[in-house]
């Protein structure tokens, strides 16, 4: 690794939560740090959504999937698109009414305090188990450079590295810190994305786009493969997709806190939908570099190429090819896109404690003052548990990006289905909820680890996309069989309805 790689890398470790911090201003409330007293302009929280929901995974693993496979991928950004529209005009106006500062208010208003904790821990171990993958894809280059350096770094020290640069500025910025240094890094790992496809033109053979597309590497939609166990057929892609984007987008609290950012409603629902227009173009260029790098590569397989895993690819083409400079400046790129991710994660994992469990299982009615103290007291707590839950995935044969969806595919089923049993059955009580939030979870639970279907004499899982979808039907079906107990609607329902007339 030369001098200059290794000064950039440096520069934006030691610059990053300077500049959060300088951003963000004086949080002199708890207001200020859970949501940004909801003064955030509309455009920078959609380049935080952005840079939140690709992170590490995109910039490693998206290029590996075009690599090993096709364009395909794409599907998935198209249904994601669809699930944002529907969030923006049925789930957010409900957040806003009630003047949520976390997703999960909604489910406790409408059912009880319950459903709401118990919707709220589902939150902190999904986010935990996925963004340690997350955490752990980042480790994956920083080791490379330190491997080429004759350094023997593990890497779970690496892992402790990235964590404590986010938490200082998540620590003292809150959300605010974390939308504005999320734009600047989203910038820095898109253009550097941009830069490689450059290089990687001006060094292939001519005729390489031609050769690609004869070699299927731009194949966008897939029709005719089995719809159960292929992630990437058009309808489990598109359905599967939307579904999951409702789910991650209007029933997560990563990516609702930054929503509740925004000044109003409106500029919130133009903040989620242009996301989906961002996500697709991004997800473009990632698969497009993953497609130029077959190209470069000459098609060898990943043993072929001295690889142990398959994210390895993309890394190693920046070390080894990159001009000076414009190395360093990606692997800044892919440092930037993980703690945009991981401080996220912070701020919204010690809002959720702290809104949805803190006071439920204390039983103290606390000030301002010392909610705003807990929160920051929370970040540190879940950074530390991070690095943990970080270091546990480090050897793995899937794709990341695919190994973290699938994980916080478990239960976002449950989590969405919840919200819609809230909203379609009027009758369903919290008990009624809280048992069958519970049953799509060992449902989908038993679908991901028992069950296989036999596909061309090969035993192979249900494909991802279809566990949200899952878990809705699951929530749906069970607590609206057991809604059926009861003669009238639930007062609560008649209660959040009120609000929201309003409101209006």
């Amino acid at each position: 690794m030369r001098a200059l790689d290794l000064a950039i890398i440096a520069i934006f470790l030691v610059g990053t939560p300077i500049v959060g911090i300088l951003l963000s201003g004086k949080q002199r409330s708890s207001n200020d740090y859970f949501v940004g007293s909801r003064k955030v302009p509309w455009w920078a929280v959609t380049f935080s959504v952005v840079a939140t929901e690709t992170s590490t995974l995109t910039v490693l693993s998206v290029p590996t999937v075009a690599y090993l496979g096709n364009i395909t991928y794409l599907q998935l950004a198209i249904g994601y698109l669809i699930g944002r529209i529907v969030v923006a005009f049925v789930l957010l106006p409900k957040y806003y009414a009630g003047g949520f500062v976390s997703a999960y208010g909604f489910l406790g208003k409408r059912f009880g305090g319950g459903l709401q904790g118990t919707a709220s821990v589902t939150f902190l171990v999904t986010r935990l188990l996925a963004d340690g993958v997350r955490l752990f894809a980042t480790a994956i280059p920083v080791k490379l450079v330190l491997d080429g350096l004759g350094l023997d770094v593990s890497y779970w020290v690496v892992i402790s590295a990235i964590a404590l640069v986010a938490v200082i500025y998540t620590y003292f910025g809150g959300i605010r810190a974390v939308i504005w240094v999320d734009v600047i890094q989203m910038a820095i790992y898109v253009l550097g994305a941009i830069a490689a496809i450059f290089v990687l033109a001006g060094r292939l053979p001519s005729g390489w786009f031609g050769d690609l597309a004869d070699a299927g590497k731009f194949q966008l939609f897939e029709f005719g493969s089995n719809v159960v166990t292929d992630q990437y057929a058009f309808i489990t892609a598109v359905v599967g997709g939307a579904l999951f984007a409702m789910a991650s987008h209007g029933a997560d609290q990563l990516m609702v806190q930054r929503l509740l950012a925004c000044k109003n409603v409106r500029d919130s629902q133009k903040a989620v939908i242009a996301s989906g227009v961002v996500v697709f173009f991004q997800f473009a260029v990632f698969l497009v570099v993953g497609a130029m790098l077959f190209s470069f590569y000459g098609g060898q397989s990943i043993d072929a190429l001295g690889l142990t895993n398959p994210d390895d690819l993309f890394p190693r083409f920046i070390l080894e090819e990159l001009p000076v400079g414009l190395s360093g400046i990606l692997i800044a790129g892919i440092l930037a896109a993980a703690m945009s991710t991981i401080s996220s994660s912070l701020n919204s994992l010690s809002t959720s404690t702290i809104a949805d469990l803190y006071e439920r299982f204390t039983k103290k009615k606390m000030s301002d003052a010392v909610m705003l103290k807990q929160a920051r007291i929370w970040t540190i707590i879940w950074a530390v548990v991070f690095v943990v839950f970080a270091s546990m995935f480090t050897s793995t044969d899937t794709p990341v990006v695919e190994l973290g969806l699938s994980i916080a595919s478990y239960t976002y089923g449950a989590l969405l289905g919840a919200f819609f049993l809230g909203m379609l059955v009027k009758k369903a009580r919290q008990t009624d909820a809280i048992i069958a939030f519970v049953c799509a979870v060992v449902v989908a639970a038993v679908f991901v680890l028992g069950i296989t279907f036999t596909v061309d004499g090969e035993e192979v899982g249900l494909a991802f996309p279809w566990y949200v979808p899952l878990g809705i039907v699951v929530t749906l079906i069970v607590g609206g069989l057991l809604s059926l107990r009861h003669s009238g609607p639930d007062p609560h329902a008649a209660d959040v309805e009120k609000q929201e007339q309003e409101t209006a």
